[in-house]
Formats: C-alpha cells, structure tokens, sequence
C-alpha cells in the first residue's frame, strides 16, 4: 500500500479545460524517435503513462519548414499529413488515462534549416547558432502575423490530433518566442522591441491566438526559461520574472526552466538533485495557475516538500521518468525502494545529439520498447528454465543475472571480488561520480527480492571451475582493463618509448596508484575518464598536463551537454591543456607531442605519463573454455556468450543493454528477433 506521507502525489490538478490524475507530470524531452520513427515514440510515451506519469508530453514539435532542426529528429506539424502519427502517442497515452502535451516549436536562429533550406528567421538580423555559414533575417511584421497563423494552425492540427495540452515554447534559448525577449537577441525598435512590454509581446499574442483556437478543450502551457545564467542574458531576479508576472494568468499551466539546455538538463557531476529550486522559488506565489519544474528529482520526500512548500504543483522530469517509467506507480504501489533512479550521466540526451533513439544507462530498454518489444517492468519467462552461471558482477554481468532471474532461471553470479559492481564500484569514487554507484545499488536490491540468484564473492574462476559448475548457459562478463602501450584512436601501434619513464593507466590510479608529478595525461578516449582523473590528480596535489588529438578536452560529452563545464573546470584548478597533439615517443625527461596538423614536434617536461587511450577486453576465461568443446558437452553445458565489456569495451549504458539483452534473448530463435522498423511511405 501506499505510504499516506505520499497521498499529495496522486492529487489531481486542474489545468485549464482539462484535469491530471496525479502531480507526475513528464516535460518535454528530445528522445531521436520523432518523425521519422512515430510507432517507437509512441509506444515510449505510451509506456511512461501505463507507468504513472498523469502528463506525458512530446519532444519539441515543429510546426513548418520555415524552421526545421534536420538533421535532429524532432516531432513535426507541419500539415495535416503529420496529425496520424501523433494521434497513435495521443492514443497510447490516454489508454491508460494520462494527458497528452505537445511543445509547438519554431526555432528561428537556433535551426538552420539543413533540410528545407529556408532562410531561418530572427528578431534581429544575426548568424544562427552554431558554425553554419547560415544568418537569419530579421522579421517583419508581416512575418510576425504569418509565425502566428502557422501557430495557431498547429494549435488546431494538434487538438485534431488528440492533444489535451498545447504548449507556447518560450525555454531553452531555442525557439522565437525566447529571443524577442532577450535584449541581446532582440535588437528591434518597433513595436515589438525595445521595452520589456514590446518584447514580451509576440509570447502574449501566442498565448491569446492558442487559447482562442484550442482553449475550449485544451489547455494551454508556456515553457518559460527565467533564467540564462550568463553575463547579460536573462535573470530570475531581474526580468525573467517580471516577464512570469506579465503573463501570470494567462496561460493556463506555467513549465518553469532556466536557459540553455545545458544549464537545464546539468549532469549529475556538476548539480545535484533539485539544483533548479533557486529559480522557481517565489513564482507560484504570482500566479494562480498551475507551475511545474525539474531538478533530476527522483526522491518521493523531495517531491512531498516540493509541493507542501508551495514551489510546484507538479513534479516536472525527464531524465528519471526514462530512467524509470513506472516511478509514479512503484511510489502509488508502496514500492518507492524499487525506483530505478536516473544516474544524471546524460546519455539519453547524447541520442539527440547523435540522431538516433533514445538509450538509457540505468533503463535499457529505453527506444527498444517497440521496435524489440520490450517493456520496462516485464519480461517473458524462459523457454525451457535451467541454471544458469555468470561470471563477473559488474554492470553487464548484474543486469544480465537480473534478468535471468526475472525469467525464471536457476542463477550464479560469481564475482572475484568482495566489492561487487565491476567498474562502476571504481569509478563511483572519482570526483562528481556517486550517482552512478545507482547503478550497482538499483541491480543488487532486485537481485535479493529474486530467490532464485544466488551470489558468490571472492571466488575467481578458471575454465575447470565452470565446466564443474556444469550450468546449461554460462555468461562471461569478465570486463576489460585499459591499455598501457598507448594503442587507441591516434595510435594504431603502440607507442615507442614508453620503457624510459612510469607508465599508469586508469586501472592504476583506481586501485590507488600516484604517479610522479608532473604527470602527461594523454586522453585519446575523449569521453569523461581524462578529465575526471586529471581533476582527481590535482585533487592530490600532482601538476597535470592535458593532451588529446581532439580540438578540446572529453569532445564526446558535447553530446553529454557537459564539454563547456569540464573545461572550464580544468582550467579553474589550473590544468596545462595542449589539444591537437598526439604522442610520438617517450624520453626519460618527457615526452615527444607531434601537432595532428601538421605532425611538428614538441617536447613536453614530465615526470610520469598516464595513458587514457582504449581498452581490451578480457577474454581470457572464454577462449579456455573455447579450446574444452568436450568437456563442456560432457557437463550440459549447451551455450557459452561473452557481454558487456570483455566482448566489446564501451559505456556503462552499453554494459548494462549487453547483458540485458543476451538475458532476454539467449534462448530465442534468431529468426524472431527481428528488429522492428518503420518503412516510408512512397508518394506516387
């Protein structure tokens, strides 16, 4: 039963015409499916309502090729042809009784229409966002009534569509609404510039053109960023809420961010939970609307105090409502304890990034909902259920002992270490990385409400171990460990040299070594181990020198939203940066850098070198039981599989989504596991 503590939750909340069952409500968020996969999105939005969240609403949906974000796969209105794959989201999420909200967007200078090829559109003349050679003209009040006929003709395709809520997008700095408020952004002398009150005007005329179209029967939201956190962009204290106070009833739902996305969506390395509170405080006491927020809230007393302190009526998320789906009913249902809890990584966010579906490193069965069929809470019992044996509890070896067990089979999980987690129990410990212990924690308290997994610590295995085992099914996930020779993405040999001074890799700093300072870093891995080590080296008081091949520091989490803040905090603690080299040999005083470009040579001073390079799979335990086929025929031994990180090294999302995979799927034909996929249609 639910805990009374929690009753607040599951009120309902009148927005406008319409009424929520609850206060979950799940915001907008990118998610790579959109228009071109509509059945996955819908099926992931549907998913989300069957797990509880009373609004579930879209990604940003464009409303005409005048500003589109090609290649980024958005939603899209453009004409009536777009209203049937978004009534299928609108149907998957009322099946369960949830809302269904929809963020009309038009992105102006943000988008540079790659696609449509349309000059993109602005409150001022300007370059658009990003390095395309593209600018963007500055609107005319003919443009400006046309921005609103396209509006409200959205409005009216999405009501049709079965919309209940309908959004005027002001957030984020990404779309025409926010730019005619900012100064900077907003140069004009017109009617519509100048004074707050002209530049506040076109969001006031969508507003009122949106309710007269649609009111009758949907609500109308406004996502509002009141905050830009930047030198002379829009602040909470100053105009960002005389601008929520302008407005304060005229919508009938206020969504209350700051600005960018970065500063919206922070990693959990640099924000902790509830870090957006600062700048909602204060607003709901301006209006009598409805106001919902986000702050990566995954704790049920978090979201109590939240609403009894009268910051929010509605518990805004993104990220922990792909994290966990079913988060509002495991809070309904008495089992808060069972939340799988967003680790705050931002690998759901690199899928928009990258233009392709949306994973999770906590959910693995986030995007694969309908193309594989999987569900986030289910899974189908074995065919023939027997014993299974997997080696190695780290994230790959856990998720698929979870999963096993969740279908039914007899389970061995046996790890040679006390400490289980693999991996993620090291790097838990390295500065602004805690949350990701959850992701050992979520798996180790399912695995004990599964009587059928038993766990065994400190017992390193060899081939003859596991033949005695005689398990029908056996599962390597042994991990990796990380090169010492240098061998990565620049080098495809190893380095020379690297006899004359104290070479490390990350496994040695992890288990507690300190190099001689100074200490060469050489990041050729460009996601977050470089610079999590050189900020925990510093920490030791050693002198760092960062080199990477890349333009800059970890240049794989600009799809991770973090690159800015992980520079600049290297910076801050004084780390030498020296990008666009490579290493071409080491001497006992340092090392030889050579310039990507132009391959000119430098000698850096050092007294140790750290290789961050590329990692090898450990693969030793699998190939002796290759070369034992007898033995293990003799034993019933019928399928040996390597997963996670000792068949092919990468993130903890593709761990856990390898072992969760393999578990779901070892003893299914090949013939049904196809991928489902969406086919276009041919226009005659």
């Amino acid at each position: 039963m639910r805990d009374p503590r929690y009753d607040i939750l599951f009120e309902p909340v009148q927005i406008g015409p319409v009424r929520t069952r609850n206060r979950f409500y799940q915001v907008p968020h990118c998610n790579g499916m959109g228009h071109v996969h509509p059945s996955a999105m819908a099926r992931m939005r549907g998913i989300k309502a069957e797990g509880g969240w009373g609004v579930v609403c879209t990604e940003e949906c464009e409303i005409s090729p005048l500003s589109e974000f090609s290649p980024y796969i958005e939603a899209r209105l453009w004409d009536e042809r777009d209203i049937p794959a978004l009534a299928r989201m609108c149907e998957a999420v009322h099946q369960h009784g949830s809302l269904a909200g929809v963020e009309l967007a038009f992105n102006g200078y943000s988008a540079p229409n790659r696609y449509s090829r349309e000059i993109p559109w602005a409150p001022s003349d300007t370059p658009v966002r990003g390095y395309d050679p593209v600018q963007a003209r500055a609107m005319s009040r003919a443009d400006i009534q046309q921005l609103r006929a396209l509006h409200r003709a959205a409005a009216l395709r999405a009501r049709e569509a079965g919309f209940d809520i309908i959004y005027v997008y002001a957030g984020h700095d990404l779309g025409v609404p926010f730019h005619f408020l900012t100064p900077r952004n907003n140069r004009r002398t017109d009617e519509y510039g100048g004074v707050l009150e002209n530049r506040v005007r076109l969001l006031r005329e969508l507003i009122e053109d949106t309710r007269d179209a649609v009111g009758d029967r949907c609500a109308v939201a406004v996502r509002l960023a009141v905050d830009e956190q930047m030198a002379g962009g829009l602040c909470r204290e100053g105009e960002g809420a005389e601008i929520f106070s302008m407005l304060a009833d005229l919508p009938d739902l206020w969504d209350v961010n700051v600005a960018d996305w970065s500063n919206d969506s922070v990693t959990a390395r640099f924000a902790t939970e509830g870090y957006q509170e600062a700048f909602l405080s204060g607003l709901k006491a301006l209006t009598r609307k409805p106001v919902v927020g986000v702050g990566r809230f995954t704790s049920p007393d978090t979201m109590v105090s939240l609403v009894r302190r009268g910051v929010l009526d509605l518990i805004g998320a993104a990220r922990p409502s792909i994290a966990d789906p079913f988060l509002p009913k495991k809070i309904e249902e008495g089992r808060a304890d069972e939340i799988r809890e967003c680790i705050g990584c931002n690998i759901c966010v690199s899928g928009d990034h990258t233009s392709t579906p949306l994973r999770c490193t906590q959910n693995p069965t986030m995007g694969e909902e309908w193309r594989r069929g999987w569900h986030p809470e289910s899974v189908n019992c074995a065919h023939r259920p027997g014993r299974a044996l997997v080696v190695g509890a780290g994230p790959s070896g856990l998720e698929c002992a979870r999963i096993l067990g969740a279908r039914g089979m007899e389970v061995a999980l046996v790890d040679s270490q006390r400490t289980l987690g693999g991996r993620v129990a090291l790097e838990s410990r390295l500065p602004g990385l805690a949350s990701w212990a959850r992701v050992i924690d979520y798996r180790l308290d399912a695995l004990s409400r599964l009587a059928s997994v038993e766990i065994y610590r400190e017992s390193p295995l060899h081939a003859q171990d596991v033949v005695d085992f005689a398990a029908e099914h056996v599962f390597i996930a042994t991990g990796a460990h990380w090169r010492r020779d240098g061998l990565g993405r620049a080098l495809r040999q190893p380095l020379l040299g690297l006899a004359c001074l104290p070479v490390l890799t990350p496994d040695d700093l992890l288990a507690g070594a300190l190099p001689p300072s100074p200490v060469l870093l050489f990041d050729d891995d460009h996601y977050y181990m470089g610079s999590v080590l050189a900020e925990h080296l510093v920490a030791k008081g050693l002198e760092v020198i960062f080199v990477t091949p890349a333009a800059d520091v970890a240049t794989w989490t600009h799809n991770t939203l973090e690159q800015h803040r992980i520079q600049r905090r290297l910076l801050e603690l004084n780390v030498t940066i020296i990008p666009s080299h490579t290493l071409v040999r080491g001497t006992p005083e340092g090392l030889v850098a050579g310039c990507v470009y132009t391959e000119r040579t430098r000698f850096i001073p050092a007294a140790s070198l750290l290789l961050v390079t590329s990692r090898a799979p450990e693969q030793a335990l699998y190939e002796g039981l290759n070369h034992m086929p007898e033995q293990l025929h003799a034993a019933g031994i019928r399928s040996v599989a390597l997963i996670g990180d000792c068949l092919a090294p990468g993130t903890i999302a593709a761990a856990v989504y390898s072992g969760h995979r393999i578990a779901r799927e070892f003893d299914v034909p090949a013939e049904s596991l196809l991928v489902r996929r969406e086919i276009p249609y041919i226009e005659v």
